[in-house]
């Protein structure tokens, strides 16, 4: 599917947000008054533009990174579900673990996830059937999300590359086991990565 393509059967926005240049997508069908938002991982009022009016029904997180969970708090609404995998939970309010106090100095935090997801889970959420495919590596609770023919890598699999390993959490070994299996994946969809 190409971009025009996409366009037209999907609401689909592709946003670079943030110090790191993190990508941020915002989800949804055409024809609903919701959307899904992938990492926003800081600008805000940028993000809830690109909404287009859209209510943000959940905020779906790739792991728990600083530059990839910044804007969580500010785009919640008391109906807003924050989806992450049980192993990255609790770096959404740890700064060392999200690394915010290594790399940016100043501690950031995201609030507590909603929805606490696993390999192999299907999510329902804006009219969106989402796959879960825990991909560990970058960290413990590393994933990629399967819209479709669309996969969301965050930073497990990059346009030229693939996330540290260097971090809190992070293992080269399973990363390289992961990108093992994203890579037949990768031939077949259409790739939307972390940076």
């Amino acid at each position: 599917m190409n971009q025009e393509q996409r366009e037209t059967s999907l609401f689909f926005r592709e946003l670079s947000v943030g110090i790191i240049g993190t990508r941020c997508y915002l989800v949804g069908q055409p024809d609903r008054a919701d959307c899904i938002v992938i990492d926003p991982g800081a600008e805000a009022n940028r993000i809830r533009a690109a909404a287009e009016g859209r209510s943000i029904a959940a905020i779906l997180l790739t792991h728990g990174h600083f530059d990839h969970i910044g804007a969580v708090e500010k785009l919640m609404t008391p109906e807003t579900r924050i989806v992450i995998h049980e192993k990255d939970q609790n770096m959404l309010a740890d700064p060392t673990l999200n690394a915010s106090l290594a790399l940016l100095a100043r501690p950031m935090a995201a609030p507590q996830a909603t929805d606490l997801i696993r390999e192999g889970d299907v999510l329902e959420l804006a009219g969106l059937e989402i796959k879960v495919l825990h991909t560990p590596g970058h960290t413990p609770g590393s994933v990629c999300y399967q819209i479709g023919s669309l996969l969301f890598t965050g930073d497990t699999l990059f346009d030229h590359g693939w996330g540290r390993t260097d971090l809190p959490g992070g293992n080269e070994s399973e990363m390289f086991a992961s990108l093992r299996r994203l890579m037949p994946l990768a031939k077949s969809l259409e790739v939307y990565p972390g940076h």
